[in-house]
């Protein structure tokens, strides 16, 4: 009995080992989404961190304005947003990290990890 336990065992910790802890795409935190949302002072996720090529930004359920500025990143930066309540905002990102704000609304900021 004692070697049929052991290698139970040894199974479950192979199992477990094997499984995936990492977060489905489109969920918030970092879930490695191109898509970000744009709400009531906040960008959400943040940081994230996404393959090179297009993010796109949405405005969702805003009740004032909100903008993408660019602060920090790799070679020449995208074109800022404009500033909007509704509405989507595509930018096209090479490998590096970028930093960006609204520059209505301080604190509201956001890190993207670009690979």
């Amino acid at each position: 009995m004692p070697v049929i336990r052991l290698v139970m065992i040894g199974a479950l910790t192979v199992a477990a080992a094997c499984s995936s802890s990492t977060s489905p795409s489109g969920s918030s935190g970092g879930g490695h989404s191109t898509a970000l949302t744009v709400t009531n002072n906040s960008f959400s996720p943040t940081p994230d961190t996404v393959p090179a090529g297009q993010v796109t930004f949405t405005w969702t359920a805003a009740s004032n304005g909100h903008n993408v500025t660019w602060l920090t990143g790799p070679g020449t930066l995208p074109t800022n947003s404009s500033t909007m309540t509704t509405g989507t905002y595509p930018a096209t990102l090479v490998v590096g990290t970028y930093t960006y704000h609204c520059t209505i609304h301080s604190g509201m900021n956001g890190t993207i990890v670009v690979q």
